[in-house]
């Protein structure tokens, strides 16, 4: 059993392959052995030099509904009216800690990934009303 750390990428192309060719194989087995440590191998690449970003916190409330079916509505009870709700789904609002905690506890969507820092969307409003803000902190020419 000739396995040895993946360094590059070419050895961990060759090692994706060996574990398509492997992947049908029984527990157990030499071959389910060296697809177990294959993987191993292959998903500690990955994580260093692959990693893939925790999602933005409504990316991952709408996967959420979008697997289990749910609407707006269902969210309601965690998140707060169907206003707030709109304001949340829409990036016009960040996620309360409250609200974090009652959609971890209540749906069980990771805490880890409702945390993450999320930009809102900019309103014309506020945008309108930044301007402003700026033209009157402008010192006069």
């Amino acid at each position: 059993m000739d396995i040895r750390p993946i360094r590059t990428e070419a050895d961990y192309e060759e090692a994706l392959k060996e574990i398509e060719t492997l992947f049908d194989a029984d527990l157990d087995t030499a071959a389910g052995d060296r697809l177990d440590i294959l993987t191993t191998l292959v998903e500690a690449y990955e994580q260093e030099h692959h990693p893939i970003p925790a999602p933005d916190p409504v990316e991952a409330i709408l996967y959420f509904m979008e697997s289990r079916g749910l609407s707006r509505r269902d969210l309601e009870p965690y998140i707060g009216s169907r206003a707030r709700v709109s304001e949340v789904m829409n990036r016009r609002r960040h996620l309360s800690l409250e609200m974090i905690q009652r959609l971890h506890s209540g749906l069980g969507i990771s805490a880890e990934a409702l945390v993450q820092p999320y930009a809102l969307a900019s309103s014309t409003k506020q945008s309108r009303s930044e301007n402003i803000r700026k033209e009157v902190q402008r010192p006069a020419a």
